[in-house]
């Protein structure tokens, strides 16, 4: 896969691919990373380098440690997309799904395109990335259901909270960071990001 140096956006609107057209578009493309914005616009990223994926994991992974000891619900990596209510499919850094929302869906809808909003999102922000399209993704993830996320800002050293009817809260780095009532006990040390990840 050739790297792009930002996202590849491909303003298909008028195309109008149905969801089952969008699902093979990125079944039979998998070395590329789709999404499509609820306005129907397609996203092309390239893979993330070697310290954001390293990042992207550390982080992940204390959700993934924090539900394993609760049995919540579920965690989900930056490989799942997600068909949210208002016509997106989205892929966070990392996702919690409640567990009995998710024992909602059927088995053919878990094993596809999940037709859900998570409950909590994380997002990362790597050097090719816009803060701008970012904080525009934050927001259609809060349009679409989701009730609190984390957008990770390396560059500024910040962390940016995303709550449903809320205005986003900015901290700066080091920080802690609760999941409040959506991640009941979960708290996240965050220092400050380095080269050294």
């Amino acid at each position: 896969m050739i790297p792009l140096p930002e996202p590849l956006k491909l303003d298909l609107k008028q195309v109008h691919l149905t969801d089952e057209q969008f699902y093979q578009l990125c079944i039979n493309n998998p070395n590329l990373h789709i999404e499509r914005s609820a306005q129907g616009v397609l996203i092309l990223m390239s893979s993330v380098g070697g310290d954001s994926g390293n990042r992207e994991m550390n982080l992940g992974g204390e959700l993934y440690l924090w539900n394993k000891q609760t049995n919540l619900g579920k965690v989900f990596s930056s490989s799942t997309l997600f068909k949210l209510p208002d016509g997106g499919d989205r892929s966070p850094d990392a996702a919690w799904v409640e567990r009995s929302r998710w024992q909602a869906l059927t088995p053919d809808q878990r094993q596809r395109f999940p037709p859900i909003a998570p409950d909590f999102v994380m997002e990362l922000r790597s050097r090719t990335d816009d803060l701008e399209t970012l904080q525009e993704k934050m927001q259609e993830y809060l349009e679409s259901g989701v009730r609190l996320g984390w957008l990770f800002n390396l560059q500024d050293q910040q962390v940016e909270i995303y709550r449903l009817g809320s205005e986003p809260e900015v901290r700066s780095l080091p920080t802690q960071l609760s999941g409040e009532v959506v991640l009941p006990g979960f708290v996240l040390e965050v220092d400050r990001f380095t080269d050294d990840p």
